[in-house]
């Protein structure tokens, strides 16, 4: 299951590499996240008959919402500035983010943190990400710049977003939450698109069905397939290994995006992205020893 995840989520990045010369940004968000948020509101259904829905569920899911719309904005226009592989190591300093909220939100995670073993893998990460990113073959230029800034602020809104599903969502039932996130994410990502979209999200229809198709396979895979293995995993592995595994995202991707858009990582580019990598690793790593 978490391999499966792994090759899921790696897909990813290259399908919205892909749309680029087809539809713009905003298009494929409201349409992923739209078709995404009718395959999840079963779940919704399905609890309500079962009166199975938390009482307090719209209102927990919407600080985690807020944080994850803006998130998916950022990760949805990336690609339309910066190459695939470039972005998923990027996105590794989300865990960063994740650390110093957990600072300053969760006193019992104080003790952890101060830990060689997750000082040493923030400095990793950081280090390693940074390399990646100036060792960058030609510079930055203006387009890439762009682009990693929205990397990184997506992945700042994705550690938001995990920070406030701990907070505010904790002992709900994993797919019942995250049904309602995509909810309001579909909803608000379907809006932007009617605002901003080419054609208000109409110039869809001027792709080549397979092309719709795959656009639509993409949220299946990513958004519901993804999840569900991800949190299926979670309950037989824990987090520790779950988030370990999914960390070598930026790796499958890079090699991903080699074959298919010709993207190229320098040596030394390859080398610092590895020890961004083993930094969340030995993050994860500290993190489960602690709790064990």
């Amino acid at each position: 299951m978490i391999v499966l995840t792994l090759m899921g989520w790696t897909s990813i990045p290259l399908f919205l590499k892909h749309f680029t010369h087809l539809i713009d940004g905003w298009t494929a968000n409201g349409w992923r996240y739209g078709f995404s948020a009718l395959m999840w509101l079963p779940v919704l259904i399905w609890a309500a008959l079962k009166h199975k829905t938390p009482p307090n569920l719209w209102r927990a899911a919407l600080p985690a919402s807020l944080f994850n719309i803006g998130a998916q904005i950022c990760f949805g226009l990336a690609p339309y500035y910066i190459d695939p592989g470039l972005m998923t190591f990027s996105l590794r300093v989300q865990i960063v983010f994740v650390t110093i909220g957990a600072v300053l939100l969760f006193p019992a995670e104080r003790k952890t943190i101060r830990s060689w073993g997750f000082l040493t893998g923030i400095i990793l990460v950081l280090s390693g990400t940074i390399a990646v990113l100036l060792l960058k073959p030609g510079g930055l230029g203006k387009g890439s710049a762009t682009g990693i800034m929205l990397a990184l602020g997506s992945g700042f809104l994705y550690a938001g977003y995990a920070l406030c599903v701990r907070k505010h969502m904790q002992g709900l039932n994993a797919l019942i939450a995250f049904a309602a996130v995509s909810q309001y994410t579909g909803v608000a990502l379907l809006a932007c698109m009617f605002a901003f979209g080419k054609d208000h999200g109409a110039v869809v229809f001027t792709m080549e069905p397979k092309q719709i198709v795959l656009l639509l396979l993409s949220a299946i895979i990513g958004i519901g397939i993804g999840h569900t293995l991800y949190y299926a995993s979670i309950n037989r592995l824990g987090l520790a290994v779950s988030a370990g595994v999914v960390q070598l995202q930026p790796i499958t991707v890079s090699i991903g995006s080699m074959l298919i858009f010709n993207e190229q990582l320098s040596t030394i580019q390859w080398i610092f992205g590895i020890i961004a990598v083993c930094g969340a690793g030995l993050i994860l790593w500290t993190q489960g020893r602690k709790k064990t």
